[in-house]
């Protein structure tokens, strides 16, 4: 329980805090603004990408004469905040004569999707965000009876990244991306310490607190060894042993809490059998290119697996399913959209006579068994035309396959 004059303060503060913002570089969501009369829009995505400065673009594109409420619920001071509170927020968006609500990490509040579901009944546009793919599960589609629009927002692609530093499309552009990464704060600073501060945030505030996490030294070591092994196959029963976690179990939890909270994504190979695809080994990826600089135990740069993580954080912005392939040969990505495979990856930092053979047969391999006839290598700087039995092979330059 908190008081509603308390409320009413953090209210107050937290919009004039936004509204004191820099507006940013303009991001490319595309959202339906019409549906917000009957639908709430829930924007996800990892801490500190830009979701607050994306609702200072929003508000430009609704109705300018209706008044705006901002409440970021991880406030220190909401702590307490229950579900009773809700009608002490409500007789202050009366005195406030709000007609448009954004509410930031509202998820932490249990039974929240009633009182988002009563303000809509009641004529409210409803926005929120929070760094909690939870935000997108199917049961929460069930809770608000399927009156949700979901959006996800990423830190910088490669193309905002050259809008926001206003660089030229050029491979040294590309081969600073593979350095820097996307997070718009440590673009302006190159502090490295703010990523460090950002991994632990994640790591002890949306997963350790919130889950109740008692072993967080060995989390921590999970997501570096995460982090340090971008690109590969992953299995909790190899990783329970020397990271000296109890049960394969409890490295799958954490596996989830880690995609949850956006640090790492995990994609399955693909087959036909979905016991098959939880069998299997998946292949782990990073959010962040500068935060895997950052916190990477790896002694080395493997410049082969930033690229293949650049390429995955493209698709995974363009598709829902991503697999890769392996069946007599191996192919980094394969993406489905409709239930049907569309297009087949390679991704290689550097072709050479040595692995030329062994890239192309896994391409080949799986555009015939998805029945396509093009596909692409994606390299750093190489650019070449192949055709293989009917099949065409375009190698393409990431700044060029990235830009298209």
């Amino acid at each position: 329980m908190i008081l509603e004059s308390t409320l009413e303060n953090v209210v107050t503060i937290q919009k004039s805090k936004l509204l004191s913002k820099p507006i940013g570089l303009l991001r490319k969501l595309k959202i339906s603004f019409k549906s917000l009369n009957s639908h709430v829009l829930i924007i996800s995505g990892v801490r500190r990408c830009g979701k607050s400065t994306l609702l200072l673009q929003i508000i430009p594109e609704l109705d300018v004469s209706e008044e705006v409420l901002f409440l970021n619920f991880e406030n220190p001071q909401l702590f307490d905040f229950k579900v009773q509170d809700f009608y002490k927020l409500d007789a202050i968006i009366e005195r406030k004569k709000a007609s448009i609500l954004f509410f930031d990490e509202l998820q932490i509040v249990d039974g929240w999707e009633s009182y988002v579901r009563q303000k809509l009944d009641e004529g409210y546009k409803v926005i929120i965000t929070g760094s909690n793919a939870s935000l997108l599960s199917q049961e929460l589609g069930t809770k608000l009876t399927g009156r949700q629009i979901t959006q996800e927002l990423f830190p910088f692609s490669y193309i905002e990244y050259l809008e926001f530093l206003h660089l030229e499309n050029t491979t040294e552009s590309v081969a600073s991306y593979l350095n820097d990464g996307g997070f718009p704060e440590y673009l302006k600073t190159m502090d490295t310490e703010q990523l460090d501060a950002l991994f632990n945030d994640i790591l002890y505030r949306d997963i350790v607190t919130r889950n109740g996490i008692k072993d967080a030294k060995s989390l921590y070591r999970l997501a570096l060894y995460l982090f340090s092994n971008i690109g590969n196959r992953i299995t909790a029963s190899k990783l329970k042993q020397p990271l000296s976690i109890g049960a394969t179990s409890t490295v799958m939890s954490w596996f989830s809490f880690l995609e949850m909270s956006y640090l790492v994504s995990f994609i399955p190979m693909y087959s036909t059998s979905t016991k098959a695809q939880l069998v299997n080994p998946r292949k782990v990826y990073a959010i962040d290119l500068g935060m895997v600089k950052s916190v990477s135990t790896n002694l080395t740069e493997d410049l082969g697996r930033k690229l293949e993580n650049m390429i995955f954080l493209y698709l995974r912005s363009k598709y829902k399913e991503i697999y890769y392939f392996d069946m007599h040969g191996e192919c980094d990505f394969v993406c489905m959209k409709n239930n049907k495979i569309i297009e087949c990856i390679q991704v290689c930092y550097d072709l050479t006579p040595d692995n030329l053979t062994r890239e192309i047969h896994g391409l080949t391999k799986a555009l015939t068994y998805f029945g396509l006839t093009k596909g692409t290598i994606v390299t750093f700087k190489q650019q070449e035309f192949f055709e293989q039995d009917g099949l065409v092979i375009e190698v393409l330059p990431a700044n060029q396959y990235l830009a298209r």
